[in-house]
């Protein structure tokens, strides 16, 4: 994490609710690769100034709830997570590249919303375990942290 944040900036930390659909929709996420999904996303949390509050599983897209700072752009946040994690999942679980040929782990598209802007984080983590029939499944859950 920067130390050159300082304490004013903290008071704008901003809230992201990301949805990534996993290409051809295929639900390649099993037990062993969650585990290692989850591993990624906080070794990713220690490099960017980023904070995963929740990382859920919905079949076969991933829902995101993320803490970034205010000059990150959602844009930049979820580009470095969705290229992290697809080249690490494809490094150490190569069955998973077989299963999503042409070598992409995502879609080239995503859902976000800020959290705030309609609704708080305790609405939003409500609706993220409440995705699905019940195949909702939560990777990680954290805590707000200031930077």
């Amino acid at each position: 994490m920067s130390e050159h944040i300082h304490k004013s900036h903290n008071k704008s930390l901003l809230l992201y609710h990301f949805v990534c659909p996993i290409k051809y929709r295929r639900s390649v996420l099993t037990a062993s690769v969650s585990k290692t999904f989850k591993e990624i996303c906080l070794q990713i949390e220690q490099r960017y100034e980023i904070n995963f509050l929740e990382i859920g599983l919905d079949g076969n897209h991933v829902h995101f709830l993320i803490q970034g700072v205010p000059n990150d752009a959602p844009k930049k946040i979820i580009g470095a997570v969705k290229s992290i994690t697809s080249k690490e999942i494809f490094r150490l679980h190569p069955e998973v590249k077989q299963q999503l040929w042409g070598g992409k782990f995502w879609t080239s598209g995503y859902y976000v919303n800020t959290v705030g802007q309609y609704a708080n984080e305790d609405v939003i983590r409500k609706y993220l375990q409440n995705q699905g029939k019940s195949d909702y499944e939560m990777l990680h859950s954290g805590q707000l942290k200031l930077f």
